[in-house]
């Protein structure tokens, strides 16, 4: 994974938002319609092409896809894993986040949520809305998804071959991510998480022998938390997510730690999050992932003090932090003096060549919704890469 001694570098989480044209199929894929793959897989390598110019151009390192191709962060895993089949209306255990389901109900699956009752009733059928009906594991669970895996890998490297950037990355789920609560087929929760685990590993693989970067999306290890209700004993908790890090060492065995990086956030609705654990409550956790850089929330109100806890934990020798400098959850682009002041406070607790500038979260939740504008996105990362250029002068 590429340092430098010359710069910060300055890098995102992935998910962009798609065009209108590109969410108008996915979201009819994702309803059950019938979509031309063709004219999709057109629009996508379009798409990419420049979201991949847009980020060169504003001077952004380390590039993704924008993630184009994905109906959403979930949902994509639906497609390119074998024995799940949707549910339907009348299944009993239809989860409550889903389609079909009272907004009260939903809103009583979080802590969160249900202490906040009159801001989500508001917010969650505007920003959040209802995902189509999950699919449910009712068989063995293989990796079927060579083919639009190979696509999405081609468009990016076409793209690429356009622009001068320093690392692409390419994002794939966590195990433990997928299909939480829908085993309908293994005898235990670990071996639903471990077979999970197998299949993904091809996808896994793929991605890196195709030269990127594989970022590991994993927001469940933090906001997981707040799903359990009432809440367990912590050590119960972290003995779940211990269980869940194996699942994913498992998958990344044989893939060099320093062509991995892992994400983790507390979920990406914008909201008071007061029931987040705190990085202190997990960092030990995520430091046993076989990655060699963590991207972690660092710039959102609850979690920005976190940048302390690595006064306490030492960040071990060969690791790389991407701390986010910059929130998805507002509008307001951040002052690039405010950016090169937090860059700086990691830097000086783990030294500036093993920090990288990074984003709380992704932009854009698939074709469901975008966190912000195009324009407030795109204002964010200059002001990040202005950032960046200020701390790495001052340090």
């Amino acid at each position: 994974m590429k340092t430098s001694t010359k710069r910060i570098l300055t890098t995102h989480v992935g998910s962009m938002p798609r065009p209108e044209s590109i969410r108008a199929l996915l979201r009819a894929r994702l309803n059950g319609e019938s979509v031309d793959e063709a004219e999709l897989s057109a629009r996508v390598a379009e798409a990419v092409t420049e979201t991949v110019r847009r980020q060169a151009e504003t001077g952004i390192d380390v590039v993704s896809d924008g993630e184009m191709s994905k109906t959403s962060f979930l949902a994509y895993a639906d497609e390119r894993l074998a024995g799940f089949v949707p549910m339907t209306p009348t299944d009993p255990d239809v989860p409550s986040s889903n389609a079909g389901v009272s907004w009260a109900r939903r809103i009583d699956t979080r802590r969160e949520w249900r202490a906040f009752r009159e801001y989500y009733a508001e917010y969650l059928p505007r920003a959040m809305p209802p995902a189509a009906l999950p699919a449910v594991c009712r068989g063995p669970i293989s990796y079927k998804g060579h083919a639009p895996l190979q696509r999405d890998l081609a468009a990016f490297r076409s793209a690429l071959s356009r622009v001068s950037v320093e690392e692409a990355f390419v994002p794939a789920i966590a195990p433990a991510m997928v299909g939480r609560g829908q085993n309908r087929y293994y005898a235990t929760d670990e071996e639903y998480v471990f077979a999970i685990a197998d299949a993904l590993r091809t996808e896994y693989r793929a991605i890196v022998d195709a030269g990127f970067i594989l970022q590991i999306d994993d927001p469940g290890l933090g906001e997981t938390w707040d799903m359990l209700i009432p809440p367990p004993p912590l050590e119960e908790y972290r003995r779940m997510q211990s269980r869940n890090i194996d699942a994913l060492n498992h998958a990344l065995s044989g893939i060099p730690e320093d062509r991995v990086r892992y994400h983790l956030c507390w979920g990406s609705w914008q909201g008071p999050h007061v029931h987040d654990l705190g990085l202190r409550d997990i960092v030990d956790l995520l430091l046993r992932v076989k990655a060699q850089a963590y991207s972690v929330e660092a710039a959102t109100p609850r979690h920005s003090y976190e940048w302390r806890v690595w006064e306490e934990i030492r960040l071990p020798e060969g690791k790389i932090l991407i701390p986010g400098v910059i929130a998805h959850t507002t509008a307001v682009v951040e002052h690039p003096e405010t950016i090169a002041e937090r860059i700086m406070a990691f830097a000086r607790v783990v030294g500036r060549e093993r920090v990288m500038a990074g984003v709380d979260c992704g932009f854009a939740q698939g074709a469901l919704y975008q966190r912000q504008h195009p324009a407030v996105m795109w204002a964010k990362l200059e002001a990040l890469v202005e950032g960046a250029r200020l701390a790495y002068q001052r340090l």
